[in-house]
């Protein structure tokens, strides 16, 4: 078994929090300017005798450059015991946080944002100020250059005013982020959609935007296949929009999708650190920015990374090296463990953790391993709450009901389990499967209240070849292939399948135990070039988007079931958005 990465631990009073940015040292600050100013906004989300803090700083007066620190004077017993997106030190009551390297400058109006764990008894007070390089946040410009104020009284719980600039909200997040919200839609993706005749009658609908680089954070110049705008564009739009949920998937490990050539990311196996300090801190200071605190933003973390340490390293058909190797270095518990606990301790954000889906992970073998390494990359993070759900079945293709195959379905005294499509799978579609995963998960120490989501964008599987009725043959192979929805060759197919269709539309709260049905993978966005194509996004050829290929030992050595003439993962795929359109079901 792989170790579990080792938790943070707490720090005594007088030593310093560990640092999450790309370097250790800062750039002390600078004295304040002569227009100085400043305003706090802080808030906590406590419980027993722990608590987590975020702190948004806004600077009224002159740009700062060279750096800021941040000082406050806690009022009874506080502890800070882990921080993020600053280096945060504590001697006695006194705390200091100085910005992370890549954030030193605070233009005028310009925002930092950074939060921190920690330990409390007696009683959770705010702090009574914040002076930001010596000047007091008093919510105007001209204040006074000073030490940390105490002669405001402190508060007496963490959800009342403490001085004329600060005040505590604690954010609770709600039960489903989908419910009762309007989904955020990328006009990016809506243009797109409506560049293809008959896409405008779904191009309204909400999708996910895929973070799968660096530079995505951003946004590029509209040369690469996932256009220009970058992670702060796309909030700000929500919030033009009156959108009430956005979705982002956090998607770029170290050594990412093992078992698979298409979706290769960027970071090679070793590059943890700039996965931490270069791809999520960055993430994590927008989403915490305090103009998008009334937006719910929903993460999808890391699609197809945890799955892979269980069903793709040796000892399993079809093996690879590579997820050997990101299994032995922890990389994929850890950078996920790291994901959650920066973006989980964010009041408005939700982490849904990606579960693969039934046609990978129904079996015995390996339902209850998937769920405990996903245990385990939760307990990284420092606490298990940072999950609020899973999703399955992202970017692929498993029908969401079978109406006539069912693990409990016979034909001719044979159960249909036996079939070489079924091959003894305990489930045969993604919604009987999401409720009984989440069961497992819950068994194994999440959270009774998490809920989970299933991607629908491309599982409809309607148009001519949809069965309407089961098939009357007694022959149990026979039997099973004219009867179910999912028509791809093999249920291990997952690249541009020939036949699919658009699937349910996003919907929130359709069944028990899941908060909405989403379109995480946007329709029309390929699975992977079916043919060898340079690019500079680390994205490789894999011969299972090869319609010629013969198949391997992870798909019972099948043809792969590919449309032709696909462009790289992510990159517009028109003939792939009328397809789905044309095979939509719900029928458009």
């Amino acid at each position: 078994m792989r170790p579990i990465p080792t938790r943070a631990r707490a720090f005594t009073a007088a030593a310093a929090v560990g640092v999450v940015a790309a370097s250790g040292a800062v750039a002390v600050a600078t004295s304040a300017s002569a227009a100085a100013g400043c305003r706090v906004d802080y808030s906590v989300n406590q419980w027993n005798t722990g608590f987590t803090g975020n702190v948004t700083v806004t600077n009224l007066g002159d740009p700062i450059s060279g750096g800021w620190n941040l000082k406050w004077t806690w009022p009874g017993s506080q502890t800070v015991t882990q921080a993020w997106s600053a280096t945060v030190t504590q001697s006695g009551q006194n705390v200091t946080a100085t910005n992370p390297s890549w954030a030193a400058s605070l233009p005028t109006s310009g925002t930092a944002n950074f939060g921190f764990n920690g330990t409390w008894s007696g009683s959770n007070t705010a702090p009574a100020s914040f002076t930001l390089n010596g000047t007091v946040c008093n919510g105007s410009t001209g204040g006074p250059s000073s030490s940390p104020s105490t002669s405001t009284s402190p508060s007496t719980s963490p959800s009342t005013s403490v001085s004329p600039s600060t005040s505590t909200s604690p954010t609770t997040k709600v039960d489903n982020p989908y419910a009762g919200a309007k989904g955020y839609v990328n006009p990016e993706w809506k243009a797109k959609a409506e560049s293809v005749s008959g896409g405008s009658r779904v191009s309204n609908n909400p999708t996910a935007v895929w973070i799968d680089r660096i530079a995505a954070i951003e946004g590029t110049d509209g040369s690469s296949s996932n256009g220009s705008m970058g992670v702060r564009d796309h909030l700000d739009a929500a919030l033009a929009q009156g959108a009430g949920y956005i979705q982002f998937v956090i998607y770029n490990l170290p050594g990412r999708d093992c078992a698979a050539l298409a979706s290769n990311g960027e970071l090679g196996p070793t590059e943890l650190p700039r996965y931490k300090a270069e791809y999520v801190d960055p993430i994590a200071a927008i989403q915490a920015d305090a103009k998008y605190k009334n937006l719910r933003i929903i993460n999808v973390i890391e699609i197809d990374s945890l799955p892979n340490l269980i069903t793709n390293t040796s000892g399993q058909a079809g093996g690879t090296a590579m997820c050997d190797t990101m299994k032995a270095n922890g990389g994929y518990v850890q950078g996920v463990g790291y994901a959650l606990q920066k973006l989980g301790a964010l009041g408005n954000v939700y982490n849904y953790v990606d579960a693969a889906h039934h046609g990978w992970i129904g079996w015995d073998s390996n339902f209850g391993p998937t769920a405990d390494i996903m245990l385990q990359a939760a307990q990284a993070s420092g606490n298990v709450k940072n999950v609020h759900g899973f999703i399955t079945n992202t970017a692929n293709y498993s029908a969401l009901r079978e109406p006539f195959v069912q693990p409990t379905t016979t034909v001719g005294g044979q159960s249909v389990r036996q079939s070489k499509w079924v091959d003894w799978n305990q489930y045969t579609d993604e919604l009987t499967f999401a409720q009984a995963f989440r069961t497992k998960l819950v068994s194994v120490g999440f959270d009774s209240g998490i809920g989970m989501l299933i991607d629908t964008s491309r599982n409809g599987w309607g148009g001519s070849a949809r069965p309407t009725a089961a098939s009357t043959s007694t022959v149990v192979d026979t039997y099973v292939n004219e009867s179910r929805i999912d028509r791809r060759i093999h249920a291990g197919n997952w690249c541009n399948q020939s036949g699919a269709g658009l699937g349910e539309r996003p919907t929130a709260a359709p069944a028990s135990g899941i908060d909405a049905y989403v379109w995480v993978k946007p329709p029309g966005e390929s699975d992977g070039s079916s043919t060898l194509i340079e690019n500079d996004e680390g994205k490789g050829f894999d011969r299972m988007c090869d319609p010629t290929y013969t198949g391997n030992a992870r798909n019972g050595n099948s043809m792969s079931g590919a449309l032709a003439g696909a462009p790289i993962s992510g990159a517009w795929f028109p003939a792939q958005f009328t397809q789905l359109m044309a095979n939509a079901y719900p029928a458009l």
